[in-house]
């Protein structure tokens, strides 16, 4: 290993044991992250329930659990849960977006305000 190698190397790890200054971009993109991580978390967790009413639906209809527990007709209730779990999933991304549409709103005048004071250092 040549000394440029060792010099980079102890620089890349001195830096991971050295306290790091908050500035203005870490601010903004923490702005950023608390704009967009509610509605990313609603997305997921909503798309994720969706997901397991259609599939219910769909093991409704295709397998033998109807019968075990109880429904006479199968068929019908099936497809029924799995036109809901359907429709929950096409509204998903209509409501993410309302939801991030929102907080950009709220939170825009503070963004704008600080990006504006990074472009201008």
């Amino acid at each position: 290993m040549n000394k440029n190698d060792q010099e980079f190397l102890v620089q890349k790890i001195r830096t991971q044991y050295t306290e790091k200054e908050h500035t203005a971009l870490d601010e903004l993109k923490a702005l950023d992250t608390k704009v967009k991580r509610p509605a990313t978390v609603f997305a997921y967790i909503f798309g994720s329930i969706s997901a397991i009413v259609m599939g219910s639906g769909m093991s409704l209809v295709m397998t033998d659990i109807a019968k075990t527990v109880g429904i006479a007709e199968p068929m019908l209730y099936g497809i029924t849960v799995g036109v809901i779990g359907m429709l929950m999933a096409i509204v998903n991304y209509p409501i993410y977006k309302s939801i991030l549409t929102s907080r950009r709103k709220k939170y825009a005048d503070k963004i704008i305000a600080l990006s504006d004071k990074i472009m201008e250092e």
